[in-house]
């Protein structure tokens, strides 16, 4: 009887750990999306600068299925975050068109689209566990872009 308890132990310790090692693989692989992205123009890709493909609708509808596809898992479809575990990227930037000097309005918007960029390019991890997995070279810069030019695109527009 007393060796049954060791053994019932290990069991126990065997399974705790096959739980803790299934909890840090992250929520779902982060694949391409299988979208057109060839009537994107190409960037040069300059880090630290605004999102060149904002308001383009090319993009727009590129960003839509690009997003609807990799990131609605955890943002929502269509970005609508309403019931989603993730934050609703929309409110990334909105307030910088509540700014009416242009210029400041202008610096508003590009730092906005730097912090967009960076996150999805190195995900987000929080006290060692990660909450957003990172994209680079997986997502192309034009697709982050026109994820951006999507998300920050008011609903209904792109529909």
């Amino acid at each position: 009887m007393s060796q049954a308890r060791p053994h019932h132990a290990r069991r126990l310790i065997a399974i705790g750990l096959l739980i803790a090692s299934a909890l840090m693989v992250p929520a779902h692989a982060t694949l391409p999306p299988d979208v057109d992205s060839s009537a994107l123009p190409p960037i040069a890709d300059p880090e630290g600068e605004p999102n060149p493909y904002r308001d383009d609708p090319r993009a727009i509808t590129v960003g839509r299925a690009a997003f609807n596809q990799s990131c609605a898992a955890c943002h929502g479809i269509d970005a609508d975050a309403s019931r989603s575990p993730a934050p609703d990227l929309r409110r990334i930037g909105r307030s910088c068109g509540r700014v009416p000097e242009p210029d400041l309005k202008r610096r508003c918007q590009t730092d906005a689209d730097v912090y967009f960029r960076s996150t999805v390019e190195k995900g987000k991890i929080k006290l060692g566990i990660e909450h957003m997995p990172p994209w680079q070279g997986i997502l192309s810069t034009e697709l982050i872009w026109a994820i951006r030019s999507f998300v920050e695109t008011p609903q209904g527009r792109s529909k």
